[in-house]
């Protein structure tokens, strides 16, 4: 694969989009031993191909979708426990242009036919992606004839029917055609050595030179107020020079907790010990917006939505189901913005009436999105939703978090945290 990649194009600036689901994991320690034995993983864990890693190219960049909070399938598992690299998780991949950025306001009758096609879209990349690490080690001409041609002649027939299905109720697409050719891109350490396509995801907790990852719980319940616990009883905290003296706090640290510590997996029943961390000026406090969505969808329909984010430096993921849960502090850049990512969730409601009563259930679609990308200023992120499950109401809703899964801490308690939610018919 390597000497297949040095013959073709190198994009440059390749930037990677980390999408993972929301399956929960239940292990209890926070390194797998090398022996351990692979399970299945937790319900949703994986995406419809049953792998547990998809990718896509989506505006010169790469978007990848990994499932399962970090787990991985049994294969994936089997091929690292073992030392080998997990089938076409590294090397090259097939590099698409994106569709859906280049594409008009789609009217509300052509949207239907319009995300079907877009969906086909995907599956024709993963199929490409899958003979790609099977036979892309047989040369440039077999790449070239046998993988990147058909698919791009099934691109252009899908790219027809999209453009004609706009037209008939609204403006025509221009230029899509031109979208149809593909070609293979290094999938390793690009885009001059930001955290991207695996620097600082699958839970590894070691990079940017952070000396607050690693995994550990990096306080031990030692940050907080100097360790004073003295507050214990409700009191007021000696004197009135500690964080919130006078106010009966009844603690700030786990030394007298009687629950275990949290272990950096997504376990209930603990206290974690880590230090909140850094917290942004009110100036520069995250916000997002969900920007498109449709009003109704057809049940296991694929959509899209269009989220906007800003003062959210899209950077930093520590996968929860590989142990990166509330291990690391809130972090800010040079410029005071909060370093993280932002979650997408799905789920259909039982009532419009009441609060949920199953807060504990999976949501139907979940994942956290990391592209390296986001600053001061609005831009916009495309989520792929594969479809909802059956009819009814549903919500989806948006909320930025740091570098460990919390919403970015604000200045004042009057602020609004960084999220958005919409309702979404789904008809049978």
């Amino acid at each position: 694969m390597l000497a297949v990649v040095g013959t073709l194009a190198v994009f440059g600036g390749i930037v990677a989009v980390t999408q993972i689901s929301s399956a929960e994991d239940r292990r209890s320690n926070r390194t797998r031993p090398a022996a351990a034995a692979c399970v299945e993983p937790s319900p949703g864990a994986t995406a419809p191909s049953g792998t547990g890693t998809t990718r896509t190219w989506q505006n010169g960049r790469w978007v990848r979708n990994h499932w399962g909070d970090g787990q991985q399938s049994v294969e994936e598992c089997q091929e690292t426990r073992d030392g080998q690299a997990p089938a076409n998780n590294g090397g090259s991949a097939v590099a698409c242009p994106d569709v859906a950025s280049r594409l008009p306001q789609v009217p509300e009758r052509a949207r239907a036919e319009v995300d079907r096609n877009l969906a086909l879209l995907q599956s024709q990349i993963a199929e490409a992606d899958r003979r790609l690490a099977a036979e892309g080690r047989r040369g440039e001409a077999f790449i070239r004839d046998s993988i990147l041609a058909p698919l791009a002649g099934k691109r252009r027939a899908t790219l027809d029917r999209i453009t004609i299905a706009v037209d008939r109720f609204g403006p025509r697409p221009r230029g899509l055609s031109q979208l149809a050719e593909c070609q293979v891109a290094p999938t390793g350490n690009t885009n001059d050595g930001n955290t991207n396509d695996g620097n600082n995801n699958d839970g590894d907790n070691n990079n940017d030179g952070d000396n607050n990852n690693d995994g550990d719980n990096n306080n031990d319940g030692d940050n907080n107020n100097d360790g004073d616990n003295d507050n214990d009883n409700g009191g007021n905290n000696n004197g009135g020079n500690e964080p919130g003296a006078g106010l009966g706090v009844l603690a700030n640290d786990c030394d007298n907790s009687q629950l275990q510590p949290h272990d950096g997996f997504q376990n209930g029943n603990r206290c974690v010990s880590t230090a909140f961390g850094e917290v942004g000026a009110a100036a520069n406090n995250p916000s997002l917006l969900i920007t498109d969505f449709p009003q109704e969808v057809q049940a296991n329909q694929p959509f899209t939505l269009q989220v906007s984010t800003r003062n959210l430096i899209r950077d930093r993921f520590l996968a929860a189901g590989q142990g990166g849960y509330y291990v690391e502090s809130s972090l800010l850049n040079g410029d005071g913005l909060v370093r993280g990512h932002f979650h997408t969730a799905c789920r259909m409601l039982e009532s419009t009436d009441e609060a949920p009563g199953n807060p504990e259930a999976v949501p139907a679609f979940f994942v956290a999105t990391e592209d390296s990308r986001g600053g001061r200023e609005a831009d916009e992120v495309t989520i792929q939703v594969p479809g909802m499950p059956e009819s009814g109401i549903a919500q989806c809703a948006v909320w930025a978090g740091d570098g460990s899964h919390r919403v970015p801490m604000m200045e004042r308690a009057n602020q609004t945290p960084a999220f958005d939610v919409v309702r979404i018919e789904v008809n049978n």
